[in-house]
């Protein structure tokens, strides 16, 4: 029986300490983090980045330090995993809310070099302000590719929260396909399968459920317009359709865990599939079971794109290629390693990936399905469960 979905505060200390190591192992006087994923992840505090500048910092004791506007004063202390939240009462304000944050440096003693995510805050929203080392006359290294390759590697607790969010987006692509039908609206069905999953959700969960999403309350699946001719545009955007008979439908699900994501998308077809729709939905599928068998660690992500695309061009696809075959996943929907030909990663357990190799074809429509999977220690394990099949994927025309 569950008693919490929640990332422990031992593991976020544990985290921590992993970029303290790395800190000492740089020689930095600290570290600053701005991206708000990234405070997430060393923090456990879930926010809404506006023009406000927030901040998280470390000094090379372990001392960690939350800067945030006034507004989330209470918010961040209730919930960051910090030794202490500092605020500052709004934003463009006099002085600047980073000249605050440079005299807080300064008594946490992080000097001369200081690891950072970014320059300074990023201009979100309109935002404008200095950067951290005109701040501080230091010298700024990049920490990024050391807090991303953390947060690509999931512990087990993580895992557990990504297979959570496979189950309930599951249910809602379930409804998603119970009620599309000839004449129905794809904005009407999204919405009656999203909200009836997102309710038994939070009936099975009650308490122990939140999203940690800035943009979904709970479970979701709906077509973002990829229906008929617009399945052929890999990222379109709703368009209010009416299903029809004969239309490909490329569709997608998810539903945010305490802040983790996984995705499940499939290619369904209304009414028995033409010859064309069956060759390239079969093209499709085995193209993604060509990127399974090549997820395994010790290989490259770039192995991954190239076994796709060598699958492509055998069977000259590549005029119909669009992307990538994949990308990682978990606190951001879409996070690096990515599963391309210029990625030279090396895949290691507890890496977590959206598979979904694509094919796009004018006049005809869209073919890909994705799913995610974790890379263990002797190989793949597929985390989503919903059927790839033509047949179970076709919908009655009636």
């Amino acid at each position: 029986m569950y008693t919490s979905l929640q990332i422990t505060s031992s593991e976020y200390q544990s985290r921590a300490a992993r970029l303290l190591e790395h800190i000492k192992g740089q020689q930095l006087g600290g570290v600053v983090l701005f991206d708000n994923f990234h405070i997430t992840y060393l923090t456990g505090f879930i926010f809404i980045p506006t023009e406000r500048p927030m901040a998280f910092a470390m000094n090379a004791s372990g001392e960690r330090v939350l800067f945030v506007p006034r507004l989330e004063l209470e918010h961040a202390k209730a919930e960051a995993q910090v030794e202490r939240v500092e605020s500052y009462l709004e934003y463009p304000g006099d002085p600047h809310p980073m000249r605050q944050f440079a005299e807080i440096l300064q008594k946490l003693e992080i000097r001369d070099l200081i690891g950072a995510d970014n320059v300074g805050y990023p201009w979100i929203l309109g935002y404008q302000g200095p950067t951290l080392s005109s701040l501080t006359g230091c010298e700024i290294v990049n920490v990024n590719p050391f807090v991303e390759h953390q947060m690509a590697i999931k512990s087990e607790a993580e895992i557990a929260l990504i297979r959570e969010s496979v189950k309930w987006g599951n249910l809602a692509h379930r409804l998603l396909q119970k009620y599309t039908r000839v004449g129905a609206n794809e904005v009407e069905v999204s919405m009656r399968a999203s909200n009836e999953a997102t309710l038994a959700m939070i009936a099975t969960l009650g308490s122990l459920y939140r999203s940690g999403s800035m943009w979904s309350d709970g479970a979701e699946a709906g077509y973002r317009g990829q229906i008929g001719r617009n399945a052929a545009i890999p990222h379109s955007l709703t368009t209010n359709a009416t299903f029809l008979p004969g239309d490909v439908l490329v569709t997608g699900a998810n539903a945010p865990v305490w802040g983790y994501n996984s995705e499940v998308e499939r290619t369904m077809v209304i009414g028995e599939p033409s010859a064309d729709q069956r060759k390239f939905f079969e093209h499709m599928k085995a193209a993604q079971e060509t990127a399974f068998d090549a997820l395994r660690p010790g290989a490259k992500c770039s192995d991954v794109d190239h076994a796709v695309r060598a699958y492509f061009e055998k069977y000259d696809l590549m005029p119909y290629w669009r992307h990538h075959s994949g990308h990682s996943i978990g606190l951001r929907y879409h996070e690096g390693p990515f599963l391309d030909s210029g990625d030279n990663t090396v895949l290691e357990p507890g890496m977590v990936f959206t598979v979904e190799p694509g094919l796009y074809v004018p006049d005809l429509g869209g073919f890909r399905h994705s799913d995610t999977v974790v890379i263990t220690e002797n190989g793949l394990e597929i985390l989503t469960y919903y059927p790839r099949d033509l047949a179970s994927l076709t919908i009655s025309s009636q």
